[in-house]
């Protein structure tokens, strides 16, 4: 009885520190690839999904109330203007409830990046968006290759290291000097 008190309290524990976090309905795990879904647009048209393959894909999964999807929105815009950039494609995706939250944030903090929202849970339930933000690096293919819950500073010397990797971009040639 008393292993089962033990068990039961480290497992609280890790629940509360964020330690284990359940799959969420439908979703595609790492290797899979993602199933098509229409997106509605929120600073541009609506999308469906496919018309990304055939480049990778970093997809961030926010809300406008998670300070840290907030903190880390900036470094992603960062990116975006990176010459690396140019060999993928950047998207947001708001699981806001309301749409006019999101867009109000996306205002005050200038983003540039395509936003979209998903009002049915649809995408960030096949993300597995349990945590927030989460950022999802998918293959030219659609697989899925990289799952990373948490902020990040994606323009970062290491994220920037991970995407090159995840995504297979070697480091640019440097200039020859003959």
């Amino acid at each position: 009885m008393k292993h089962l008190l033990t068990l039961l309290l480290l497992c609280c524990a890790l629940g509360a520190a964020g330690g284990v976090r359940a799959d969420t309905p439908g979703e595609v795990g790492v290797g899979q690839p993602l199933r098509d879904a229409t997106m509605r647009g929120l600073n541009g048209p609506p999308r469906r999904l496919a018309e990304f393959r055939g480049k990778p894909l970093i997809i961030n999964v926010w809300a406008s109330w998670c300070e840290p999807c907030r903190q880390e929105m900036a470094s992603l815009d960062r990116l975006a203007w990176l010459e690396l950039a140019h060999d993928f494609n950047i998207i947001g995706i708001s699981t806001d409830d309301y749409p006019e939250r999101a867009l109000a944030w996306l205002k005050d903090s200038h983003a540039t990046i395509s936003q979209f929202i998903d009002a049915r849970l649809q995408l960030e339930n096949m993300l597995g968006a349990s945590k927030l933000p989460l950022t999802v690096l998918v293959g030219a293919d659609g697989r899925v290759l990289e799952k990373v819950y948490g902020s990040r500073q994606w323009d970062s010397p290491d994220n920037l290291l991970l995407i090159r990797r995840t995504f297979g971009i070697g480091a640019r040639p440097a200039a020859s000097g003959r």
